[in-house]
């Protein structure tokens, strides 16, 4: 673990977490060998409001401290706010002047050598099956700002725990908690000054290796299309039974 390098907030949280996820949870994780040397952006899938948990225990067993891009509400919050400030979670102010600095976090961190964590859909799922929609560009921005790898991962396993959108814990029994490492995506195609259409079309790439990867994760593939972040309305993903699935 990386606990010497992990904030004092950060240690204190994962001192209460980690042993709980371990009881609570089975874990089947792959991949890691594809793991960069550190100094590189993880985009990865986000189908719960537990997952950046699960995920981050993840993190902390591979040595990575976890930070993440996230949403600026959840700073709105007050004691959450202060532990996420004071972990060194970046947040995301969408839709403004403030966004701009976000990413400029974002791309000192990984430029300084440090791992952030960014969920390209910008949001929990909506799809029905719980498959990755499509991708805001920034996961895509920081890599290339950067010059350093974009590691796409999945993960499968929280949705069971807490269906997106819904409030019924279901602790038992025990989930698997699944993740999957992928190859780094190669961006140097793209230059030093890509324009924005390369930028979006990475980014769709992006998503089509995440669908993929998850895919080979599930065994099975999305029977429809991806939906378009950018067409939302008001979330309507709810809890089904595990046998309506």
């Amino acid at each position: 673990m990386a606990a010497r390098s992990m904030p004092r907030t950060l240690r204190v949280v994962v001192w209460i977490l980690r042993p709980l996820l371990m009881v609570l949870t089975k874990r089947d994780w792959r991949g890691a060998e594809r793991l960069p040397e550190p100094g590189y952006v993880i985009a990865v899938n986000h189908l719960s409001w537990t997952d950046p948990v699960l995920f981050g225990h993840w993190m902390v067993d591979h040595g990575i401290v976890p930070r993440y891009l996230a949403k600026d509400p959840l700073f709105r919050v007050p004691v959450l706010r202060r532990i996420l400030l004071n972990t060194q979670q970046i947040p995301v102010y969408r839709g403004t002047e403030g966004a701009a600095e976000s990413l400029r976090a974002a791309i000192d961190a990984v430029a300084a050598g440090g791992i952030v964590t960014i969920y390209p859909e910008g949001t929990m799922t909506r799809d029905p099956d719980v498959w990755p929609m499509s991708g805001r560009t920034g996961a895509v921005r920081v890599a290339l700002a950067t010059g350093r790898p974009l590691v796409p991962i999945v993960q499968w396993g929280p949705q069971d725990i807490l269906f997106p959108y819904d409030k019924r814990l279901r602790l038992f029994p025990r989930r698997t908690y699944r993740v999957m490492v992928g190859a780094p995506i190669d961006l140097s195609e793209l230059g030093t000054e890509p324009s924005e259409a390369q930028i979006v079309a990475a980014t769709e790439h992006l998503m089509d290796v995440l669908t993929d990867l998850l895919a080979g994760v599930r065994g099975e593939r999305p029977t429809g299309p991806r939906i378009d972040i950018h067409t939302l309305g008001a979330p309507r993903t709810g809890y089904r039974p595990e046998e309506e699935r």
